[in-house]
């Protein structure tokens, strides 16, 4: 069991990271069947983040573009824009005056138009926004929303895994075959440990993992109505949106709370 769970983890982070851990088909083969590797990959990639985009900038006194700059410029080049590119054919997706049919026409075309271009904007532009945000910060306050809204977004990827119906064959039908709603559950006791890493405040990341959630029940609920169901690209955008909502959520839970 134990070596099970570690090869998914090490799949998941291979698949779903530029971290060169496993890209093997064994790898694979355990990432897809365990969606708690998800989230529980969210917990290094976070870590990753929050010590060089923030732990770091923090500590040495940079100024806060620096830190928001850093902080784009590190979850990129450590998770990949696979995901962002599926942000931007929801975006392309969701201008189309059609039925579902022609909105997953779209998902397929190579070429970005002005929807994506727009969405992967605001998406960017929300991230920077919060790494601005997140200076206000104390060090350790910043390091556990980063983590917190890391994991939120993979709780909210796996989540759509286990409870979406895959609109057609491809990625996201290759990863929701075989889950289950009651999967969806292992998935959220995996991430719940994340909000201590806030104390004596959890209810900061308990904050961050109910705004990822809520960005999960939305993007399903347009992609079920919308598109016919879950795919790749709704995985991918879920991640990203979940992130960027996350983060701010948590900087205005610790503002405010």
């Amino acid at each position: 069991m134990a070596v099970t769970a570690l090869s998914a983890l090490r799949g998941a982070l291979g698949f779903l990271s530029r971290v060169p851990v496993d890209h093997s088909e064994a790898g694979w083969e355990a990432f897809r069947r365990t969606p708690t590797a998800i989230p529980a990959a969210g917990y290094l990639l976070g870590g990753l983040v929050a010590l060089v985009a923030v732990a770091l900038p923090l500590t040495l006194g940079f100024p806060a573009p620096t830190l928001a700059l850093a902080l784009v410029g590190s979850t990129y080049l450590l998770t990949g824009i696979t995901h962002v590119d599926g942000v931007a054919d929801l975006g392309d997706a969701a201008v189309v005056h059609g039925d579902a049919a022609a909105r997953r026409a779209v998902l397929k075309d190579t070429a970005v138009g002005t929807g994506g271009v727009l969405a992967v904007a605001v998406v960017v532009a929300g991230l920077a926004l919060a790494g601005l945000a997140l200076a206000s910060l104390p060090v350790r306050a910043a390091v556990a929303v980063v983590v917190a809204a890391e994991v939120g977004a993979k709780a909210a990827l796996a989540t759509l895994v286990c409870v979406g119906e895959p609109a057609h064959e491809g990625l996201g039908s290759a990863l929701s075959t075989g889950a289950t709603p009651r999967d969806a559950m292992a998935v959220a006791l995996v991430a719940a440990p994340v909000v201590l890493l806030a104390w004596p405040r959890p209810a900061v990341g308990i904050v961050v993992l109910l705004a990822a959630g809520a960005v999960a029940a939305g993007t399903l609920r347009w992609a079920t109505t919308r598109l016919g169901g879950v795919s790749g690209d709704v995985f991918g955008a879920t991640n990203e949106l979940a992130r960027v909502v996350g983060l701010h959520a948590g900087v205005i839970a610790w503002t405010l709370l």
